[in-house]
């Protein structure tokens, strides 16, 4: 998503937001937020509607945001909005961890009572295992991070280079 596109729902505007990402950078590495090339601009300006820098427009190339770029964002903003969905997220962070607990138990138990009967039962416990195994990965869609991990100022794949919001 677009800068711009998430200030309306944090509750803030697209310069606010912008100045906190500055002032935050080390909390946005490349695959959470990076700025749009020329050629990106060129190319959204082409799908969408949008004024010139002369009349109002943007002057700087607008910033995309991953999902995990757009939590962040909740973190470092301080609108009432913002700090909701922070909660929301330190909330939902909590009851993984604890299905996961409840899951950890579940296969203990598991083994407990597999020891404890014999081998006939060994294909119902194969069974019950296969199911608490985590589905395969389907095929991922949005935004995958392609820049190599030893060197994050590296441009990526796709056009897009590293977030730098410096003034021209």
């Amino acid at each position: 998503m677009l800068d711009s596109d998430l200030a309306a729902p944090y509750g803030v505007t697209t310069k606010r937001l912008n100045q906190q990402l500055r002032r935050n950078r080390g909390r946005f590495p490349a695959d959470f937020a990076f700025q749009l090339t020329a050629e990106e601009v060129q190319i959204l300006k082409s799908q969408i509607v949008t004024s010139s820098s002369m009349w109002g427009g943007r002057r700087y190339p607008p910033v995309a945001f991953t999902e995990h770029g757009a939590v962040m964002l909740a973190s470092v903003l301080n609108s009432p909005v913002a700090v909701e969905a922070s909660i929301q997220v330190v909330r939902a962070f909590v009851q993984l961890r604890s299905m996961l607990a409840a899951h950890a138990d579940l296969a203990h138990k598991l083994a407990e009572l597999e020891r404890k009967y014999d081998s006939q039962f060994r294909v119902v416990f194969d069974a019950i295992r296969r199911l608490m195994e985590p589905p395969p990965d389907p095929k991922r869609i949005g935004f995958q991070a392609a820049q190599a991990p030893d060197n994050p100022a590296r441009p990526r794949a796709g056009g897009t280079k590293a977030l730098d919001l410096r003034p021209p």
